[in-house]
């Protein structure tokens, strides 16, 4: 990518998107090129046509994408499947029409098989079950790298997947039916904090174990992808560590500095009983996370605060 070239950041308001945006940004990228769902209703194919017609990106991040944690994934099953798979099938085939130079696509770790050998390996794409309760937005993220794939093979597009574990910092969902653990996490020992509570409810048992990694060094890894990474198959990204659902409860326990119990509701699902990623391809390239755990927390609260506690 050269510094004039137009970079078209699908998704630049979520927290991914909002990462990369930031890493361009500090690179000294300045041809931009971004949209609010507002601006661009990226499921409508007219819209993303006529966008693409228009502004000619060069790069694509497609870092758009419908998200959720457990809940919001098994409840919304059908908006999840039909809003990603639009969203990716619009973006990725009018990059192709327009001969956008590279994409990014952002896949997730949910593509895996649900009791595939652990760490999670690339080869092991399609060899299992799924999760059940993340099924439908697991399908539509393997529909895009197959698509990405597909695009290579055919037109020797080079549209390259990435799949981040799970990601967490700056401008996360903290929503409280709607998020993943660990801003879920964030905001449920917050309140109780604040309200004086004697106890926090924890999802489960508290022995999943879950893989974390801050979101500006997927940013990171990402740019390092665009620019240097020049193979059809997808890439793990991950800090290639986990810990368990209790050990991370104790730990933003710690960051906020709430005094009282924990409480793990087993009635509630615990979805996979690990997911650790095998990052061996993209740490041969280089790159290594640079963001610990306790300190990317601190980070993530932070912006907690001044989001979610200021605006509401």
């Amino acid at each position: 990518m050269e510094k004039h070239e137009k970079i078209y950041v699908a998704g630049h308001r979520g927290m991914v998107g909002s990462a990369v945006y930031r890493k361009l940004v500090k690179e000294g990228f300045t041809n931009l090129l971004v949209r609010t769902s507002k601006e661009l209703n990226l499921t409508n194919q007219a819209d993303v046509a006529a966008f693409f017609a228009q502004e000619k990106p060069d790069y694509v991040f497609m870092a758009a994408a419908k998200v959720g944690g457990i809940s919001a994934n098994n409840t919304y099953r059908a908006d999840f499947i039909y809003e990603n798979m639009m969203i990716q099938n619009n973006v990725i085939h009018q990059s192709y029409l327009n001969q956008v130079k590279k994409l990014v696509f952002f896949g997730s770790s949910c593509i895996y098989p649900k009791l595939a050998p652990q760490p999670l390996k690339e080869e092991s794409l399609l060899t299992g079950l799924l999760e059940p309760t993340n099924e439908p937005y697991a399908i539509a993220k393997i529909s895009g790298i197959k698509m990405c794939e597909a695009y290579w093979d055919q037109y020797e597009c080079k549209f390259v997947s990435v799949m981040p574990t799970n990601l967490y910092g700056p401008n996360d969902n903290y929503h409280p039916e709607n998020s993943h653990v660990l801003p879920a996490l964030i905001r449920k020992f917050h309140e109780a904090k604040v309200s004086g509570a004697a106890e926090v409810e924890i999802w489960g048992t508290g022995t999943p174990l879950r893989e974390f990694l801050f979101v500006d060094d997927l940013a990171d890894a990402a740019y390092l992808v665009m620019q240097n990474y020049t193979e059809k198959s997808f890439l793990n990204l991950g800090s290639g560590e986990d810990l368990s659902i209790n050990d991370l409860a104790l730990l933003v326990q710690k960051v906020i500095g709430f005094k009282g119990n924990l409480r793990f509701n087993t009635s509630k699902p615990d979805g996979t009983p690990r997911k650790l990623m095998d990052v061996s391809k993209i740490r041969q390239m280089g790159w290594k996370p640079k963001v610990g755990l306790e300190k990317g927390i601190e980070i993530a609260y932070q912006d907690f605060m001044e989001k979610w506690i200021k605006n509401s």
